[in-house]
């Protein structure tokens, strides 16, 4: 026999030494960083069963990677400040 999910659970986890807050319902999962009222994840159970919850992780990780390797190439084509390039060379 298993119980029903009537009123939230609340567990906590330590992630790479890190606390989170694990919240359970009817609705669905949320955890929160501890000390943190906004939750950094949010799941509904019908998300998650229906296969949307899957593409939405897919999603985040591609613009994830298309975030940092565009701020990586920018980076790396930043102009040179003038008082830290080299003199110029004179043309004589």
């Amino acid at each position: 026999m298993v119980t029903a999910l009537d009123k939230e659970l609340k567990r906590q986890v330590t992630v790479d030494g890190l606390d989170y807050t694990v919240a359970l319902d009817a609705n669905g999962f949320r955890v929160t960083g501890k000390g943190k009222r906004k939750p950094q994840v949010e799941l509904r159970w019908i998300d998650l069963l229906s296969g949307d919850a899957a593409m939405a992780v897919a999603l985040n990780a591609s613009l994830t990677r298309q975030q940092r390797m565009a701020t990586e190439t920018i980076g790396a084509t930043a102009p040179v400040h003038p008082s830290k390039r080299p003199p110029a060379k004179s043309r004589r």
